[in-house]
């Protein structure tokens, strides 16, 4: 009888659905990155992934497969982070289910995850999330709502996620106007709305029509927008905007730039950092610290405060009380 099957099960089934109630992109997540290592091993080790054992998951295979995931897949370093994540995921379950297998699994979760270059955040300057708004075409009902889309993206830093799964009942445009949202992590957060996103909502709202459960940015069937629908809308309209604003052409636009350029414009507003660290939902305030790496208007702020080049260092010392009275006859 194999040993890894039944811990598979009880992994995705008790440890991520029951105990720790994951969300469906955590779990398909994992499941794809547990997918791959069985369909790596199986070829490895000429067993099929229902007869594998954890103690065929040993560290030069899980090692050689994170080398096939940059190499053989062409992933980036995050990716195959994000995978040896899964696993250790996976076998800190199975240190629990499988205690005599205690040395292949603590060798497993030695692996370190790989360290790689962080390059500064990309986000789009005012002139570009108008030309990017104006590409819309508001004669449509789809450049309507995409319009609107993209203005409550560029205004609130919501996740793809978290856009694509707004219904109509998350939207507040009463007294103190928000949208509501289950994050990432399954935190609720509310977004207040700036004046211009309001009217802008009101109009799709009321010509979108619908209850407070249908989805707020729907398909042409009434279907929620899916992320991949979303990421197509952004890349077309970046194209078309890319005519009028040039430089938008030198930028990968994605749902994920929206969220940067809201926080880069809280940034540029004086707002301060544990404030836009609640804003987007981050859980460590850290994470906020990208920003002020990627402002150089802040930067250039600071280097106007330091003394000039040109002025020779040294300490204030006071003239001799005598020298003083000699000078001044």
């Amino acid at each position: 009888m194999n040993t890894l099957a039944p811990i598979l099960q009880t992994f995705f089934t008790d440890r991520l659905v029951r105990q720790r109630q994951a969300s469906g992109h955590t779990i398909a997540a994992y499941r794809d990155a547990v997918r791959l290592l069985l369909v790596f091993a199986a070829e490895r080790t000429g067993k099929s992934p229902s007869r594998l054992d954890i103690a065929d998951l040993d560290a030069p295979l899980i090692g050689a497969f994170l080398q096939h995931l940059e190499t053989g897949r062409g992933n980036g370093v995050r990716t195959r982070n994000a995978r040896l994540a899964a696993i250790h995921s996976l076998f800190r379950h199975a240190a629990l289910q499988r205690p005599e297998d205690a040395a292949v699994i603590a060798r497993v979760l030695a692996i370190p995850p790989k360290r790689f270059d962080r390059t500064l955040v990309t986000y789009l300057t005012e002139e570009e999330i108008h030309a990017l708004l104006d590409a819309c075409d508001q004669g449509t009902w789809v450049g309507r709502r995409d319009h609107t889309l993209l203005m409550l993206a560029c205004q609130t830093g919501l996740r793809a996620s978290e856009l694509t799964g707004l219904t109509i009942g998350d939207v507040h445009l009463g007294t103190g106007p928000h949208v509501s949202c289950l994050g990432k992590g399954r935190k609720q957060r509310i977004t207040p709305l700036a004046t211009s996103t309001v009217t802008a909502l009101k109009r799709w709202i009321d010509e979108r029509g619908g209850l407070p459960a249908d989805p707020l940015f729907p398909t042409r069937r009434g279907e929620a927008l899916s992320r991949d629908g979303l990421e197509r809308r952004i890349t077309k309209h970046t194209a078309a905007a890319g005519q009028s604003c040039p430089t938008l052409l030198a930028k990968k636009v994605s749902p994920h730039v929206m969220r940067h350029t809201a926080a880069m414009r809280l940034l540029h507003a004086g707002v301060d950092t544990s404030v836009i660290a609640l804003w987007l939902g981050h859980e460590n305030a850290a994470t906020t610290q990208i920003y002020i790496h990627a402002d150089l208007a802040l930067k250039e702020q600071a280097l106007a405060r330091t003394a000039p080049q040109d002025i020779a260092p040294g300490r204030y010392r006071p003239t001799d009380t005598v020298l003083a009275f000699l000078d001044s006859l």
